[in-house]
């Protein structure tokens, strides 16, 4: 008999976001849950041999809404994304009260840290926001 490696487990994804819900209860209880609280973007970390670079998914933020500070060797990204309400107007029309049925978008406020390596250029840290994605280009000394 031969062993199939999955890189992936089934269902990976339904795994994620209850350990979300489950680290948020033990964090706040039930009576202090909400979905849209305080959220952490999912972030790709890529390295070339001139700089690291990191990919932040934002979809849906104002680009004026983001703060990228770098501190020692922290990376904190802080922000808000609003609850999507804007709806196309060809595909849905909502006039007035509208019925949540399912709210998978996480919204309001985010903060997310990543730790940089010691040969980062600090001063040459540059950052571009297209289609949703923040690129943070860490150049390396």
């Amino acid at each position: 008999m031969s062993a199939i490696l999955v890189s992936e487990p089934p269902f990976g994804n339904v795994t994620q976001r209850i350990s979300k819900i489950v680290d948020q209860f033990e964090k706040k209880g039930y009576s202090g849950f909400s979905a849209g609280e305080a959220w952490a973007p999912n972030v790709n970390l890529y390295e070339t041999d001139g700089a690291y670079v990191v990919c932040v998914d934002l979809a849906g933020v104002q680009k004026e809404k983001i703060e990228i500070e770098v501190v020692d060797q922290l990376l904190t990204l802080k922000g808000h994304r609003a609850v999507p309400t804007e709806f196309d107007p060809v595909a849905v029309s909502c006039k007035g009260r509208c019925k949540v049925h399912l709210m998978e978008i996480d919204h309001g406020s985010f903060r997310r840290q990543v730790e940089l390596p010691q040969d980062v250029l600090k001063n040459e840290i540059t950052a571009s926001y297209r289609n949703g994605l923040l690129w943070i280009e860490l150049p390396k000394k």
